[in-house]
This record gives structure tokens, sequence and C-alpha cells, in this order.
């Protein structure tokens, strides 16, 4: 099953861009937790830490596509690292004036969340450049999703680390400047310097032009509502099963199911059309979240919620392909980007949703609002099946050469031909 993986590492530039991403990310995968660590050091209630956290993600919803159809243009260097540094700069400001008085507070979270730099986007978009094979790409597009779910498995553990060997305030410091050379490892790598998006048509909604695009984004926007339904959901029930450590049991188990999930799904060749495979994953996706609404004791519900995380990553590499398909030329680091934005904004939705709902009706309630967003995710993808068919025009992948930056390489495939 490695042996898939293994062949992606070996590839030259391949594990330094994986890790550096990965690093790169990890203040934005620790921020939340990170940030209501401080706020409540400091004294804050949790509304204040919440609210907080919350302009964080709504401005790093907002300057993910922002960014990323800036590197397009202009390319990873100039905008990833300054985008890092200035995001680091925002914390650190944040970290060091504290809560008072909070508008500085509030503007130090818009900084930071704004300027995250689109590492996972601008990964994406290195993929082809790298491997240059289809199939070695839709293996990358696998390991990127279970990658995914390990750092933010780990990232939590390390703000809790740094919190007991220094500080919040240490903690949120450390991390972004760990990240900042993340960030860095990546940008001057020779693929990062050399990669160029091909030629894009001026236009002002650039990848959200594509019908199958939008599609997409439409899907996912329920897909994260499913997951911020299910960290609601999963308090309610921690609640009544055994507290904070059960509550943590069940938000592995999802992730655990997601990493296993994502390993076997990139492990082996797929073929047809991955629109069709996308539709049958999503399926698989609501309907493992059914099993929830049972509620039995912590073991067995961990392990549904393990089995609500096994199609998540799966699902997610399948977008990724369908995502390079459909974007307009030229805007393939955006493209990317909007489905981190989507997928941000419906985990929002979904946790504002699921309160209410298990105020109303209760924990089993709760659970049922993924199930119902999981449908509605599938009928999306129903209802969009021609547009999803056909690729965005003039949709290609662009391959640059490490020899001459500024010089692009026909690509070796085409989204247009991809099965």
């Amino acid at each position: 099953m490695a042996a898939g993986y293994l062949e992606i590492l070996r590839a030259r530039h391949a594990a330094r861009l994986l890790a550096g991403t990965l690093v790169g990310r990890l203040p934005n995968a620790t921020a939340a937790i990170a940030i209501v660590l401080f706020v409540r050091a400091e004294g804050g209630t949790y509304s204040l830490a919440g609210a907080l956290a919350a302009v964080y993600g709504v401005a790093n919803a907002v300057g993910q596509p922002l960014l990323g159809r800036l590197v397009d243009l202009y390319g990873q260097p100039r905008v990833q690292l300054p985008a890092a540094l200035v995001s680091a700069c925002g914390m650190a400001a944040f970290a060091f004036a504290g809560l008072d008085p909070l508008v500085p507070a509030y503007a130090s979270m818009v900084v930071a969340g704004l300027f995250t730099p689109p590492l996972e986007g601008g990964l994406r978009a290195l993929w082809p450049n790298v491997l240059r094979k289809e199939e070695h790409v839709h293996t990358a597009y696998a390991m990127d999703a279970v990658a995914q779910e390990v750092m933010f498995t780990v990232g939590p553990l390390l703000v809790t680390l740094c919190v007991s060997l220094w500080s919040a305030q240490a903690a949120l410091v450390v991390l972004n400047v760990i990240g900042v050379l993340g960030a860095l490892w990546v940008v001057v790598s020779p693929p990062s310097r050399a990669w160029r998006s091909a030629p894009r048509e001026a236009h002002w909604l650039g990848a959200l032009r594509s019908p199958g695009l939008l599609a997409l984004l439409g899907s996912f926007l329920f897909v994260g509502i499913a997951l911020g339904s299910i960290t609601v959901a999963a308090v309610s029930y921690a609640d009544g099963h055994g507290g904070d450590a059960v509550y943590g049991w069940l938000m592995a188990g999802v992730g655990f199911g997601a990493l296993v999930g994502g390993t076997a799904y990139g492990a082996r060749r797929w073929g047809g059309a991955p629109e069709r495979r996308l539709r049958v994953l999503v399926a698989l996706l609501a309907v493992c979240y059914v099993p929830l609404t049972l509620t039995p004791g912590p073991v067995a519900m961990t392990a549904l919620a393990a089995l609500a995380g096994v199609f998540l990553a799966p699902a997610l590499a399948c977008a990724f392909v369908l995502v390079d398909r459909h974007a307009p030329r030229g805007t393939v680091t955006e493209a990317f980007s909007w489905i981190v934005t989507t997928f941000t904004v419906g985990a929002s939705v979904g946790t504002g949703v699921a309160g209410p709902v298990v105020e109303w009706g209760g924990t089993l309630w709760g659970f049922v609002v993924p199930g119902a967003a999981g449908a509605v995710s599938l009928l999306v993808l129903l209802a969009t099946g021609r547009v999803l068919a056909v690729p965005s025009e003039g949709a290609v992948v662009a391959v640059s050469s490490e020899n001459d930056p500024n010089r692009a390489v026909e690509p070796r495939f085409s989204s247009v031909d991809r099965a």
C-alpha cells in the first residue's frame, strides 16, 4: 500500500515541498486553539476568545483566494513569503499587545488571517511540475489529504506542549516563526521559484467563472457544514458521556478514519471519470454520518466517528483532481484556494447551525445535521453532473522549467484529457 506514496516521495523535491508546506501551514492549523488558550491566559472570556478566533477564520477565508490569484499572477516567492511574514507579524502583535485595548487585538486577527499564505493551493499547483505523470499527481493529491489529517492531529499537541513548557504567548510566537521557516523552505526551492502559471484571460471573476468549479464549491460547502456540525454535536455527546476526554477521542476518531481512508484511496490507481467517483465517495460519506445518530456508548461512538471520517480524505483527493480539471487557464492556485475558503466557511456555518439544533432537539438531532448536509452535498453533485463532465475551456496544467524559470514548458498532460 505504501509503495505508491514512497514512489512520490522519492521524486526530486517532493518530500521537501510536502514537509515545507505542512510546516508552513502549522500556524493556520493551530490558530483557533492557540488564540483561545492565549485569551484565557490573559483573563478573557470564552466569548471573546471565540469572537477573535472567528475574526481570524473569516479573514483567512477572504484572503486565501485573493492571495491565490496574486500567486497565479506574480509567482509563489513574491507572494507566499511576504504574506507569511505579514501574517506572523500580525499574530506577534496580538501576542505582545494582549487584549487591552480590544481594537488592536481584532485588527491583529484580521491581518494574521487575511495574509495567511495559500501554501495549500500552491503545493497542489506544483505537483504536476514535480511529478509529471498524471497518475502520480492523483496519488499526490491523496497523500496531501492524508498529510493534512496528520497535521491537524499533531498541531494541537504542539500548542499544548509549547504552553506547558513556556506560555500561551510563546506558543503564538514560536508556531508562527516555525510557519515562516516552512514557507521559506518552500519558496526557495527550485520548483517554486521556477513555477509560472499558464497565461490567463483577464476576468474579474477569475477562477469563479468556471461552472464546474462553482458546482464543486457548492457541494463542498455542505461537506464543510457536516464537519462543523459534528464538532458541536460531539461536545453535546461528551457532556453526557465523560466530558472532554470523550470529546477528544471522538475528534481523533474522525481524523483517524480520514487518515485510513485517504491512505487506502491513494494506494491504488482509479479508472473511470473522476466526477462519477466523487459522487460515489460523497454518497458513502453521507451514509457513514447516519450511524452517529445512534449515540451508543463512548467506545462504540468513537468507532462510528472513525467510520464517519473514512471517506472524507478520498472525497477531497478526488475533488482536487476535478478542481485542476475545471480551473480556467492561469487560475489553478486561486481555484484550489477557493476550495479551502469554501470548506472553512462551511465548517463555520455548520457550527452555527448545530448549536441551536442541539439546544432544541438534543444530541441526536445534532448528529442529524451532518447526515443531512452530506445528502445535500450529493444532491448538488447530481444536479450539476453535466457541468462537471465538461472541463473548463482552456483548463491546462502549466509545467515550467527548472533550468529556465522564465520559460514555460508545454504540459505533459492536459486537464481536458483526463478521465
